[in-house]
């Protein structure tokens, strides 16, 4: 049994697994997986749910540079939202440490997000939510600013034992140089080649034995997956070419 990874500041990691699969393999995954594991309960009729996040970035490009050299402990922060709504928006921080991450989360209302992404973030400091000033700091010293928003659909399974969750993220995509978090028509480009899906096994404790089996040993890791450097890539691609 793999116990739960903590350090000296109080995060505890989880393992987080991810491949590029085929619609077909999602298929096959699919079915076996609901066989054993319960469907995430924020999912509507079509078993899914649509998450945007914002990602930020420094003057210097840090978190976007550092994954792609590969570096080992690095971190990212993003604003997140779900199926175009203001009912859930959190302010994230994501940290990675070797094969571990792990993430930390604030609460936001509709107007604090908007206030962020133009640029005032002042009233973070009055925020008792920690991850609130230690976002602000950041902000200030490092120049911190919004660099892509990226949309997909998930697909969420979910078992309490091993605190496991896998989600299909399909249709991956960015938007082009507006940061809107709740426009619904927001124009976006896919990321990934056509018929790519992007699968994720999260866990805390332990991939049980059945759900590990279930993973298909012809799919390849895609350890180098990262939806804020496809945006990325994407979108700067396109901003050159307009």
């Amino acid at each position: 049994m793999q116990a739960d990874i903590q350090y000296d500041d109080g995060l505890v990691f989880r393992h987080e697994l991810k491949y590029l699969i085929t619609p077909g393999d999602a298929r096959i995954l699919k079915q076996r997986l609901g066989a054993l594991l319960s469907r995430d309960e924020n999912v509507d009729k079509s078993g899914a749910y649509k998450v945007r996040s914002v990602y930020f970035d420094d003057y210097n490009n840090s978190a976007y540079e550092e994954k792609m050299m590969g570096v080992a402990s690095r971190k990212k922060y993003r604003i997140r939202v779900y199926n175009d709504s203001d009912a859930i928006i959190n302010l994230e921080r994501k940290t990675k440490r070797g094969r571990y991450v792990s993430k930390q989360h604030a609460s936001l209302s509709r107007g604090e997000a908007q206030m962020i992404l133009s640029g005032d973030c002042g009233f973070l400091l009055k925020n008792p939510q920690r991850l609130c000033g230690e976002f602000y700091y950041e902000y200030i010293t490092k120049i911190l600013r919004p660099r892509v928003i990226v949309d997909y659909d998930r697909e969420p399974y979910v078992c309490a034992l091993g605190d496991v969750r896998i989600t299909f993220d399909i249709d991956v995509r960015a938007a082009l140089l507006k940061f809107d978090l709740f426009d619904s028509k927001l124009p976006a480009i896919n990321v990934l080649d056509p018929g790519q899906i992007i699968m994720e096994v999260k866990y805390t404790e332990f991939l049980p034995a059945l759900i590990r089996k279930i993973l298909p040993q012809r799919t390849k890791q895609a350890l180098a997956v990262s939806k804020y450097v496809l945006g990325c890539d994407k979108t700067a691609f396109l901003s050159r070419n307009l």
